[in-house]
């Protein structure tokens, strides 16, 4: 596709996307990179990137899809970078199928630098599906040397390896690792360099002639111009200069360099000055504290030794410590940590190291909030701290230090215990296998091997060098000495009679001596390295030449006598003590100048001279620091024969030149006596000053320093004002640290804090950050999935705090949610909402917030479960039997379920030729059917359907299958030697991989001696074997048989297997015995550990045992699987990997060369669970009694506690609930839910809470009731004068509702008022009593229950007319009665005997004028407001109803009546059988 007919359609794009495409003026053009059926978007800034910014990724697609519509283009690849820095992923489609994704590296290959001559590995895990396929490539060459080169993949850590043999110059090269698989391809790239070129001069020389003869001279090296400019310039500006003239070979250079310096001191050397003579140069090298020091001393005192062959050995011992392994003491170990717990990796190096790298998943970590490295003060113990571990966290960590490289787990688990989620818990720190090792310990042992070492290396070179041994001495003497100033001169013989005599300079640890030969010449040269002579040139290496050395030996100071005054880093404390020893310095040089008869000493010129050459400066924390040649400089000054001398510091040393060539000598003889300068205290010193920290807003921030004193104390400033402690601020002390808390930080806390002490100081910057934050409480709603049927609404819902503005984006599956017809995005300044409407199945998936503020950004992720009925089942059936009886066929479950498992399988059937489908009905949802209603011969065609609980998926068809073919079966695999013995051989082997249809009914076995052509049946036709093993007793004592097999079905017999090995029938080595004492020592969700103690060994019964091998067997298996591949020799084994909650049964088998024991297995299972816990309710207040009207729902919690999980079994009345209740079951609680009641939804609910510590039940009665219907018809009858009989037809409900009652009211003629004379009436009859003549009565009838009152019944109306008579009136005479008296029971309480949980009535009739007082009590306690107690009292008639009897209600009955004339009792007993 040209370039031009593809912007002839870019026009079209600006006008289809218009302001929709942010990346307008932005894009080229449309380019295909030479590629028809691949298109690239590339942008101004950098050729072939995605759009990450501004463009999204889902806009590229639109921009493509567009695209290849508009030109007819069919394919598209889309280029994307990874999570994982450095990886980029080119996409072939536009849109993935669903399940299926790109290849992507996990963990990519990382940089590797070995020696020549090792071994280099490179490890990549990939991901992607379908899985991708991996290769290597290299930049420069091939990788098809086998030998060379080798590509594997480890199962076990999924990681692709390419292992480089014996590595060589040819090797280091830039390798590349691609993944590829239909859908797209990821590519990385990783390179291998060699550490260090070799520092033996004869590697040297050999790599110099290989470069002199594979590459010309460069042009630059034959101009004049050069190395006029190398001669006179600074060693600094040597690389500048090569580059400018084009020379490329620095090294060579150098060496060249060098010899020019020497060809030139010797041209203008004086005719009385000691002459330069390259044989008689003698090198002493001593190594201190990491850095080199090198000086030379040349004179005609030295013997010709050679420097040459000095130089070499000095050399050799320098490079053996350089290059020595450097390897771990300990590896960092594998760590199982907790949710927002810390992980603590620490590692011990066997040489000092100030830095190495720490990697995670692929990438390399730097110090910052969530990650902290931090190395020991001798350099050996490294640590990686890993601040509030999160779940993707969780992955393998490795550490590189110089070739060695180790890496390990780090495996982040869930809270276990659901009820602190989301509430803040304090952090701890989880270090490797739970405990810390005393790694202090261990480097102090590795410190003290590495001296050691050092001393030996040193002491092989006096004993060859023997010549230097006087020169050493004397420097070791004057420099022990020198430090305490006692000696002030050493004498001693030199070299051919010559006499040595040594003086103290006046600094401290300087001391000038000199050598007086036997021709009477006399040689002084100080400490430092310096020749001096009267009339002579000095030749000298300068001391402040330091080199450092990377191996990290121990100090070589017992050697040198170097006063070292600079730490370990390099800094030098000169904040007050070293400017003040300046100060003093001058101020001793002013008094001895202003003698005029003293001339100036060379010790004044020496200091004056260092402190003008000394590069230093002051850090923020006011400490002097000595700025260090950089290494790139360093390595420019090493020569081809070893380390040369720097040139330079040759020139700093040795004579100036004028202009006419003559030497002018920079220093004077001194002449006067030495003055001993004086010693200042240097003073209290930072051991570790003030870091910058960044704090979050509401949050503790902490600043700490350490003093080399205890005894010190500090002050705190902040923007320089003190700090005193208040509600803000606390200030401590522990020991030498000082610590500053700020407890609550605010924006105003933000500036530049200060810490004095004895007149040093350390700043530090704190910055308080408000990043965008969320409620835990919201966090934990959000992270559960939301569930919705396809077509309805998801809606998520987040709030959220910090710094404004903040920049919300949704995300659903990684890519970011735009606002469309079925996306809506709300966003305000405290929280947003997503809601995505009309959801379909393919929906489902990770939806995700982001929130990012200038201070910082957060996440948060959840998911959306979208439900559907299930795809149709996968094809093609596999038939798995198939006779003249059944035809038995599996096939494959649907690809996608809906969201909701398979309940049941609808099956149909076809005979071949008929156009009717049969019906076999449902299934439960396994994905296999037997049929055995089926005819010899005949074809059959089937129809699935899968049904889960949302519907009935599409329908999937069979091919035809046929019943009842004749097929035998295959052959088996040759048989297997179990054991041999002398009288029985055991065989074993298996079933064949081609059963011919049908199930196999047993095997023939037969055998054969070696070298006979006859086959013997082992067991008879009729006698088949049904297992898949045998043991043949029919052989003879020592000789060699072979075996073979063929199975049977319901066709016939099949083929023979080929035969098996040849054995002996002879007894081997007695097996080991069982093991003894096996038990379980410690249990988790995850592991199970298990010891045991060897078995004993008995000669001649069972042989001693070489290993042990552990088997797992999951309760719901039969068959044992072994956890260890290669024998324990331990005995000791933690099983791991295994489920929670789950049941296993473990054994131990010992195996030595003669088999393996009897399995030792343990009495009981085990369970994969912590300590157990009893179930307990937890919540004191549920309900024992609820009523609810029909058509409501009911819903009873439980909350409980137990350990392990209980099994949670809900009862109604006894008997499982059914179907339409639905049971919740979370960690901690249980629901049960009736979304709409009936009326037979009424009874007892239990629930049964059990595990393996114990069980636990609660009930609670439900009554599902509804307003009663009035009762039938009422009748009114007469059977006693002045009284009428009420009787009325049930209420319809009385059957359905064992607690509906009735009421019974009337109305009299001369009243207007209904009265109520019955209250809860359990039968249909009542008698009312006082009926007068004459007057007219009515009476209703309700029907009562739990939830109301029913309408009333009426009744006609009752009462006789009285007839008129003559109207007489009669005055009797008559006295007063008094009708008053005191309380007496008519009718007393009887005795009862009532059943459990039926109701019991007691009555009683009492008299009395006036109406007593009626009292109820049970053991002598009032009833009278008990609620549990219905209580009447009508007409002197005395009821109490108990609905459910219990053992609670029994005991004695005591009825009391009073009035003011007196009191009446009267008893009874109620008991109570089960």
């Amino acid at each position: 596709m040209a370039v031009s007919y593809q912007t002839r359609h870019w026009d079209n794009y600006q006008k289809h996307f218009g302001a929709q495409c942010p990346a307008q003026g932005h894009i080229d053009m449309w380019t295909t990179e030479g590629k028809e059926d691949l298109l690239y978007l590339r942008r101004h800034s950098s050729p072939m990137v995605c759009f990450s910014q501004p463009l999204g990724f889902s806009l590229v697609h639109q921009y493509i899809q567009h695209f290849n519509e508009v030109s007819g283009n069919k394919t598209a690849a889309i280029r994307r970078r990874s999570k994982t820095p450095g990886v980029m992923i080119t996409q072939y489609v536009v849109n993935l199928p669903e399940g299926k994704t790109t290849p992507d590296f996990q963990s990519k290959p990382i940089p590797v630098e070995v020696k020549e001559g090792q071994l280099a590995v490179f490890k990549a895990v990939v991901t992607g599906d379908p899985k991708p396929e991996v290769t290597w490539r290299r930049t420069k060459g091939n990788i098809l040397d086998k030998k060379k080169f080798l590509s594997k993949y480890d199962e076990e850590t999924g990681e692709h390896i390419l292992e480089i043999y014996k590595v060589s110059v040819e090797e280091t090269d830039t390798y590349k690792c691609s993944a590829v698989n239909e859908f797209g391809k990821a590519v990385c790239t990783t390179t291998l360099n060699l550490t260090e070129a070799p520092t033996n001069p004869s590697d040297f020389r050999r790599l110099l002639r290989r470069s002199k003869a594979e590459n010309k001279t460069a042009d630059g090296e034959t101009d004049e111009r050069f190395w006029d400019a190398m001669l006179n310039a600074d060693r600094r500006d040597y690389e500048r200069i090569c580059a400018e003239f084009g020379v490329s070979d620095l090294q060579s250079i150098m060496k060249k360099l060098a010899a020019k310096k020497k060809e030139r001191r010797q041209k203008n050397s004086t005719d009385g000055g000691i002459p330069y003579d390259e044989d008689a140069t003698e090198t002493l090298g001593t190594k201190s504290a990491g850095r080199t020091k090198r000086f030379s001393i040349n004179g005609p005192m030295q013997k010709d030794t050679g420097q040459n062959q000095v130089d070499e050995e000095v050399n050799r011992i320098f490079t053996e410590l350089k290059l020595s392994k450097l390897d771990f003491v300990i590896r960092i170990q594998e760590i199982n940590a907790e949710e927002n717990d810390d992980a603590l990796f620490e590692c011990v190096l066997t040489h000092p190291l100030p830095r190495i790298s720490w990697m995670g998943k692929g990438s390399k970590l730097e110090d910052g909030e969530k990650y902290s490295i931090s190395v020991s003060d001798h350099q050996l113990i490294h640590s990686l701290l890993i601040k509030d571990c999160e779940l993707l966290d969780k992955g393998i960590y490795s550490v590189v230090a110089g070739n060695a490289t180790c890496s390990a787990w780090l495996v982040v688990e869930g809270k276990r215990d659901p009820a602190s989620a989301g509430k803040k818990t304090v952090r701890r720190s989880t270090l490797a296998g739970g405990a810390r090792i005393d790694l202090e310990k261990v480097a102090k042992e590795q410190q003290m091997k590495n001296q050691e070492e050092m001393e030996k290396i040193l002491a092989a070179v006096k004993a060859k060098y023997e010549e230097g041994q006087l020169i050493e001495d004397i420097l070791k003497t004057l420099t022990a000495s020198g430090r305490d100033g006692e000696i002030s001169e050493v004498t001693g013989p030199g070299k051919k009679g010559g006499a040595m005599e040594a003086k103290p300079k006046g600094k401290k640890g300087k001391v000038k001596f000199k050598i007086t030969k036997e021709d009477g010449t006399v040689e002084e040269f100080d400490e430092s390295g310096c020749l001096t002579d009267t009339e002579g040139y000095l030749i000298v290496d300068d001391p402040k030449n330091e080199t450092y050395d990377r191996s990290g030996q121990e100090d070589f100071d017992k050697v040198t006598g170097e006063n070292e005054e600079a730490d370990s880093d390099g800094n030098k404390d000169s904040t007050g003590s070293a400017r003040r020893q300046k100060q003093k310095k001058k101020a001793q040089r002013k008094q001895r100048t202003s003698d005029p008869n003293e001339p100036e000493s060379e010790n004044e010129l020496e200091s004056e001279y260092e402190g003008s050459d000394s590069d230093e400066y002051e850090d923020s924390t006011g400490q002097v620091k000595r700025s260090r040649r950089s290494k790139k400089g360093q390595q420019s000054q090493r020569a081809v024969n070893g380390e040369i001398e720097d040139p330079e510091d040759q020139n700093e040393c040795e004579d100036a030149e004028d202009a006419n060539g003559s030497v002018k000598h920079s220093r004077r003889k001194r002449q006067g006596p030495l003055i001993e300068d004086t010693v200042i205290d240097p003073g209290v010193q930072f051991i570790c000053g003030l870091s910058d920290v960044s704090a979050i807003i509401h949050e503790t921030a902490e600043l700490t320093c350490k003093l080399s004193s205890e005894d010190c104390d500090g002050v705190w400033f902040r923007d320089g004002k003190k700090i005193s402690p208040d509600d803000n601020f606390t200030v401590s002390k522990d020991g030498a640290i000082h610590k500053l808390v700020i407890i609550s930080c605010k924006e105003e806390h933000s500036g530049k804090y200060r810490f004095e002490a004895d007149g040093r100081k350390t700043e530090a910057m704190i910055n308080v950050k408000d990043p965008p934050r969320f409620d835990p409480e919201d966090l934990s709603a959000f992270t559960e999935p939301v569930t919705v049927k396809v077509g309805h609404n998801g809606i998520f819902k987040m709030h959220f705090v910090g710094h404004e503005p903040i920049k919300i984006r949704w995300y659903k599956e990684g890519d970011e949610l735009q606002v469309d017809n079925n996306t809506r995005i709300e966003k305000s300044a405290s929280h947003s909402r997503l809601l995505l409407t009309r959801c379909q199945r393919k929906d489902t998936g990770e939806i995700k917030i982001k929130l990012k503020n200038e201070h910082g950004f957060i996440e948060a992720i959840s998911q959306l479960i979208v439900l559907d009925k299930p795809t149709a089942p996968q094809g093609p059936a596999e038939v798995t039997e198939n006779s003249a009886m059944c035809i038995e066929f599996r096939w494959r479950p649907p690809k996608d379920d809906g969201g909701s498992p398979v309940i049941n399988y609808i099956l149909e059937r076809q005979q071949a030729g008929r156009n009717t489908w049969k019906k076999l009905g449902e299934i439960p949802g396994v994905p296999s059917y037997r049929d055995t209603d089926v005819d010899h011969g005949r074809k059959y065609c089937y129809r699935i359907r899968a049904i889960n609980a949302e519907g009935t998926s599409d329908v999937m068809e069979t091919d035809e299958m046929q019943a009842g073919t004749l097929a035998f079966p295959g052959p088996t695999a040759p048989p297997k030697v179990v054991s041999a013995y002398i009288d029985c051989i055991n065989l074993s082997w298996d079933s064949p991989s081609n059963k011919g249809g049908s199930r196999i009914l047993g095997y023939i076995l037969e055998k054969r001696k070696k070298g006979s052509n006859l086959w013997t049946v082992v067991n008879a036709l009729d006698e088949l074997i049904k297992e898949k093993k045998y043991a043949v007793k029919d052989v003879v004592a020592g000789m060699e048989y072979e075996f073979r097999v063929t199975a049977i079905n319901l066709s016939g017999a099949g083929e023979f297997s080929s035969p098996s090995e040849f054995v002996f029938a002879r007894d081997p080595k007695k097996p080991p015995g069982k093991v003894i004492s096996l038990k379980v020592t410690e249990t988790s969700y995850t592991h199970i550990v298990l010891t045991w103690t060897k078995p004993e060994d008995k000669p001649g019964i069972q042989d001693e045992a070489k290993g042990y091998f552990v088997e797992i067997r999951p309760a719901e298996d039969i068959e044992w699987s072994r956890c260890n591949t290669t024998p324990l020799i331990t005995t000791s084994f933690s099983v791991k990997g295994l489920k929670s909650m789950a049941m296993y049964w473990l054994r131990v088998i010992a195996s030595n060369d003669g088999g393996e024991s009897v399995p030792e297995e343990l009495a009981n299972y085990v369970l994969a669970m912590p300590s157990p816990v009893r179930p307990k309710f937890t919540n004191h207040k549920m309900k024992s009694f609820v009523v609810v009207r029909a058509g409501n729902s009911v819903r009873i919690t439980v909350n409980f506690e137990a350990s392990p999980r209980p099994k949670i079994i809900w009862l109604k009345d006894n008997v499982p609930v059914t179907k339409r209740v639905t049971i919740s079951n979370s960690d901690g609680t249980s629901q049960l839910l009736i979304p709409s009641s009936e009326r037979s939804d009424s009874g007892i609910y239990s629930i049964l809470v059990k595990n393996l510590a114990g069980q636990e039940t609660f009930s609670t009665e439900v009554r599902v009731t509804d307003d009663p219907k009035p009762p039938g018809p009422v009748e009114l009858e007469e059977h006693v004068p002045g009284t009428v009989t009420v009787i009325w037809q049930p209420s319809p409900d009385e059957k359905r509702d064992d607690r509906l009652h009735y009421t019974v009211s009337k109305l009299d003629s001369t009243k207007r008022t209904w009265t109520i004379v019955a209250d809860r009436l359990f039968n249909n009859k009542f008698t009312v009593c006082n009926i007068m003549l004459g007057r007219e009565y009515n009476f209703r009838i309700y029907a009562k229950n739990d939830m109301g009152v029913s309408a009333p019944s009426e009744s006609p109306t009752w009462g006789m007319e009285r007839k008129k008579e003559k109207f007489v009136v009669n005055i009797p005479t008559r006295e007063d009665c008094d009708l008053r008296c005191a309380p007496t029971f008519i009718v007393p309480l009887k005795l009862h005997n009532a059943p459990k949980g039926y109701e019991c009535y007691m009555s009683c009739a009492v008299k009395g004028n006036p109406k007593p007082r009626i009292t109820w009590y049970r053991n002598h306690i009032s009833l009278n407001t008990n609620a549990n107690y219905y209580i009447s009292d009508t007409c002197g008639v005395c009821s109490m109803l108990i609905l459910r009897v219990g053992p609670k209600d029994m005991g004695e009955y005591t009825i009391s009546a009073e009035n003011g004339l007196g009191r009446a009792e009267c008893s009874t007993v109620l008991s109570v059988t089960e």
